[in-house]
């Protein structure tokens, strides 16, 4: 059997509890301390695990080193920019660093983007929501449907209306995609 999760175990405990067992009796029956019965009781969520700080790196004094290449590559030609080899290079033969390829290249790889927005050259990601007032917009399409009919294949078109403020959606199909079916859909859409 897998082990439970912390919440499958705070849920059992809360409810042996119910059930009338001893805080010690809880206990054993989990293999837990009673710090962790106390818990238990008292929230039905576990606290959340508390961040470690970043651990130091071998990388961590080079790193002003690569952010000043990064930076002075911005104004270089696209084919004389440093490639993450080269950079790993000349940090090994220039500062004597004792680091791996793989350190530089991870650090290049998230410092790069990052860079190119401080200096002004990307743009910020930016996340605009999208508001509909109520009854201002709507979304109307036809489409190719086949349906079987008195079993023979028949091409009919899928009228197809959605409310963007409410997500709401109608769908008619008719023999034809006219402008009589293209009215008589948005009446049906309208009115129900």
């Amino acid at each position: 059997m897998p082990p439970m999760s912390k919440v499958e175990l705070y849920a059992a405990i809360r409810r042996d509890h119910r059930d009338g067992m001893s805080m010690r009796e809880l206990e054993r029956k989990h293999g837990v301390t009673w710090r962790t019965v106390r818990k238990a009781l008292d929230s039905a969520w576990p606290e959340p695990r508390k961040k470690l700080p970043p651990r130091a790196t071998a990388l961590d004094p080079f790193k002003p080193v690569i952010d000043e290449i990064l930076r002075t590559d911005l104004d270089a030609p696209r084919k004389q920019r440093h490639t993450v080899t080269r950079i790993f290079h000349r940090l090994v033969e220039e500062h004597r660093a004792d680091v791996s390829y793989g350190m530089v290249r991870y650090y290049v790889a998230s410092r790069k983007p990052e860079i190119l927005v401080e200096s002004g050259k990307a743009p910020l990601e930016a996340f605009v929501p999208q508001t509909h007032q109520p009854g201002h917009e709507a979304e109307v399409d036809f489409g190719d449907v086949s349906v079987r009919l008195a079993g023979e294949l028949v091409t009919c078109y899928l009228f197809s209306f959605r409310l963007s403020h409410s997500g709401k959606a109608v769908h008619r199909v008719f023999a034809s995609a006219g402008q009589v079916a293209f009215f008589e859909g948005h009446v049906h859409a309208l009115v129900s």
